[in-house]
């Protein structure tokens, strides 16, 4: 197959209305253009510029709630899954830049995982884990090695709080802190809580005539730094208002306070619509390899909240009175990359010969069933999926993460009688859109919804071809395996489909679904971004 790209760059109007160079309105800052990216595995943007400078994103398409730990030389970093199984992908880094991914952590459906605490301990590893359940609760896995094997989940019976932050005191105390100021302690083995929840903090308030969602204090993430603890916390909404979430800072000499706020406070804002990240927040301080010092945090991209939170990478400084603040602006600019570290391979190439299964890593499934890994294997160079449902919302399809805002996926796609299967840009099982087929009739998916059955000449066996530029989405199918196409009569216009029209902070993901009865197989699935 044979992917075209237009090397033209866009760029994003003050409300995030696209428009090509040559047409901008009379009034636009400079800073909401939009540079190239270097771009690495099927033509996948990538942050390293290749020069000494990286661009943000440092982990395009849905990064959120960034945990990050340092392990001596290495990074390791992984991000809210929500309901993807396997989830909690640990990913690894010796730059903060470039990244590749070891493999999931969290196999066995606990729920909804939301901002997760990484952190190492005594030589062992350990990931707390808040999940959107029956109950809420928060749980605690394990491991020797970074690449596992993980422990099975340990319920710590903490159902009326998110957002753990692992922390050890100056006496040796193992803490727990969580949104809203609270505080648990752990025993020694990090493994079940002491006590009861303590309220320990009240979070700055921003002023009362600010554009927010809420004041939603969450993500409290602690840092030591000389004779200081630095607790650091996400207020105004996740969401929302772009000018809401933000970085809030406040210190203390001991992990048992006070707590006083920094002076400086919100540490990182998004202040102006036609910024080029919206929605900033959710920080993480952590030492780069020189011994300087970053911020990872996310944000949604100008106009792009169906990408998802993004990760950022901001330069931090110490400043004199001990505080310390960010030198990034508002990241649309090119910085200079972290010194003294080394690059690995950033990022995986989404296209998929299948050669071999990469569930967890590339593909996973939604609010899978615990037996849903027992419906695919790969065999042959292709991946058969046994069907399940009767249509997207209900048949758990298997989604990718793709971090562009145009680009293009297609696949070889065989079906058994009694079978439908297809391609989807998928963001919950109430919002989706796609293109299915069974033997007679194609399926048109519209709004998470099965909108039209136009008859279907090519029969069991075809190939499809799905293109998402800017928001504007195409239909192409082949029976010849891709040397002619044929537009199919039904586009989408996708840019609603998000967070604050369908709610559960996710984004807007590529994959394959197999509903009904007996197998689909996919072969020669192949990703670019255009």
């Amino acid at each position: 197959m044979t992917f075209t790209r237009r090397d033209a760059f866009t760029t994003l109007g003050a409300a995030g209305a696209l428009f090509v160079p040559g047409q901008a309105p009379a009034k636009i800052e400079a800073r909401t253009r939009t540079p190239d990216w270097r771009r690495g595995l099927d033509n996948q943007r990538i942050a390293d510029l290749g020069d000494g400078r990286f661009l943000n994103p440092v982990m395009a398409g849905d990064r959120p709630d960034p945990a990050i730990l340092k392990d001596g030389s290495d990074y390791y970093m992984t991000f809210s899954s929500f309901d993807s199984y396997p989830g909690l992908v640990i990913w690894h880094s010796r730059d903060l830049v470039n990244w590749q991914p070891i493999g999931p952590a969290l196999t066995r459906n606990i729920g909804s995982v939301w901002a997760v605490s990484l952190e190492k301990h005594e030589g062992r590893y350990f990931l707390y884990i808040p999940v959107k359940a029956e109950p809420n609760s928060i749980w605690v896995i394990h491991a020797d090695h970074i690449e596992g094997p993980w422990s099975d989940p340990v319920d710590l019976g903490l159902h009326k709080h998110i957002d753990p932050c692992h922390i050890v005191g100056e006496d040796g105390s193992r803490w727990l802190f969580l949104s809203g100021g609270d505080r648990i302690r752990l025993a020694a083995d990090g493994l079940s809580t002491v006590g009861a929840v303590e309220h320990v903090y009240d979070p700055w308030r921003y002023p009362a005539d600010w554009i927010v969602e809420g004041f939603s204090p969450e993500g409290p993430k602690i840092v030591r730094h000389g004779d200081w603890f630095y607790l650091i916390t996400a207020v105004g909404g996740t969401a929302g208002p772009p000018t809401g979430h933000m970085v809030i800072a406040a210190r203390s000499r001991s992990i048992h306070g006070p707590w006083k706020d920094c002076p400086a406070n919100p540490i990182v804002r998004t202040t102006d619509i036609a910024e080029r990240w919206w929605s900033r927040g959710h920080a993480s301080l952590v030492e780069g390899p020189a011994g300087d010092w970053w911020a990872l945090y996310h944000g949604y991209e100008n106009g792009y909240w169906t990408l998802g939170r993004q990760t950022l990478l901001d330069p931090v400084e110490w400043t004199a009175d001990g505080w310390f603040r960010m030198k990034g602006d508002d990241l649309s600019k090119p910085l200079e990359k972290p010194k003294g570290g080394t690059a690995v391979p950033h990022g995986q190439a989404l296209s998929d010969q299948f050669d071999t299964l990469a569930l967890g890593t590339k593909w996973s499934f939604i609010r899978p069933r615990s037996d849903e890994a027992k419906r695919v294997s790969v065999s042959g160079n292709t991946l058969m999926l046994t069907a399940s449902g009767t249509a997207p919302a209900d048949s758990s399809p298997l989604l990718l993460i793709a971090g562009d805002t145009r680009y293009r996926f297609e696949c070889d796609v065989a079906i058994d009688p009694g079978t439908t299967a297809g391609l989807l840009l998928f963001y919950d099982d109430r919002l989706y859109c796609g293109l299915g087929f069974d033997g007679d009739r194609f399926v048109t998916h519209q709004y998470g919804a099965e909108r039209g059955r136009p008859a279907n000449p090519l029969g069991r066996s075809m190939r499809i071809r799905v293109t998402n530029d800017r928001h504007i989405v195409t239909y192409d199918t082949s029976g010849d395996g891709g040397r002619t196409w044929h537009r199919f009569d039904r586009g989408m216009e996708v840019s609603g489909y998000h967070h604050n029209v369908r709610g559960g902070f996710l984004m807007l993901r590529p994959g394959l679904y197999a509903a009904g009865k007996g197998h689909a197989r996919f072969r020669n699935f192949g990703f670019s971004a255009i």
